[in-house]
């Protein structure tokens, strides 16, 4: 028997769905007439209240637009933090100030990820109700609110981790600077999440899109979790006292801040994305 994974407008019945395990996040609706209507989880979440217009590249009052806006400025800084270089000309504390700072842009934009998630209506041409009070909600058969909850999880260990990195370089002797490295808590937790993220869009574990700008933001961001992961393994220190490879470690923390960086600015392109709109079905 189909699930239903939304509340249907009037006249609609519930058709196939496609998602993984228990979530659903593509369904078919129905209506009497043969007209289908398409709704995708992630197409429903960026776009509330149906597809955007105007700017692609300034929307200052779409919360979408921060979260790729607030994305893209905490992987730059992650990204010139791991540069060698710029570690070398600015000094250690700096760079872990760096981090730091990524990290708040990062846990900004997460919260305001799960925010997104967490209040998005189940109505379709519906007017939306007790919107705020759905961000206290425990929503455990959405895909979608557990990929944006653990990954605001990772961010804020992100955030302890850098915090702890900067306040403790900052009483080190100039011989012995800790240099903030990816953890495995906050690796674990951005691969989680992107890993739901991407089953959300592919409608399942796999799918070929290249087409699709929403597949490759998924992409970008799972391929960045993995290099973060890398970079945690590499980092680990060994009894010697040295790292496992310095070099890795940096080149992860680097690769995974840069799919991050460009699947944050995708996120702008991604909110103009048309709709699987209301079409007739043929008899």
């Amino acid at each position: 028997m189909d699930r239903v994974c939304v509340e249907l407008p009037e006249g609609y019945t519930g058709g196939p769905t496609r998602g993984l395990g228990p979530f659903v996040s593509r369904q078919e609706l129905v209506r009497g007439d043969g007209t289908r209507l398409v709704w995708e989880s992630r197409w429903h979440r960026k776009h509330p209240g149906g597809a955007r217009r105007g700017s692609t590249w300034w929307a200052p009052r779409a919360i979408a637009w921060w979260i790729g806006v607030l994305f893209a400025v905490g992987s730059a800084c992650f990204a010139l933090g791991a540069f060698p270089a710029y570690a070398e000309g600015v000094g250690t504390n700096a760079d872990n100030l760096t981090y730091f700072i990524g990290s708040i842009f990062f846990t900004t934009a997460a919260f305001l990820q799960y925010f997104e998630a967490a209040t998005t209506s189940p109505h379709l041409e519906q007017p939306e109700q007790r919107r705020f009070r759905r961000l206290f909600d425990v929503q455990r058969t959405r895909i979608d609110w557990w990929a944006s909850l653990i990954q605001l999880v990772g961010t804020l260990w992100f955030n302890r981790t850098t915090l702890s990195a900067y306040v403790v370089g900052l009483g080190a002797s100039p011989s012995h600077h800790p240099v903030w490295r990816p953890d495995a808590l906050g690796s674990v937790c951005f691969l989680v999440a992107s890993w739901l993220a991407w089953a959300e869009v592919c409608h399942g574990r796999l799918a070929w899109r290249p087409n699709d700008i929403s597949w490759w933001i998924t992409l970008l961001n799972l391929v960045g979790s993995v290099a973060f992961g890398v970079s945690a393994i590499a980092s680990y220190v060994k009894p010697n006292g040295q790292l496992v490879s310095l070099a890795l470690t940096n080149l992860g923390t680097f690769v995974g801040a840069i799919c991050f960086l460009v699947g944050g600015i995708l996120l702008l392109p991604e909110r103009n994305k048309p709709a699987s709109v209301a079409t007739p079905v043929p008899a």
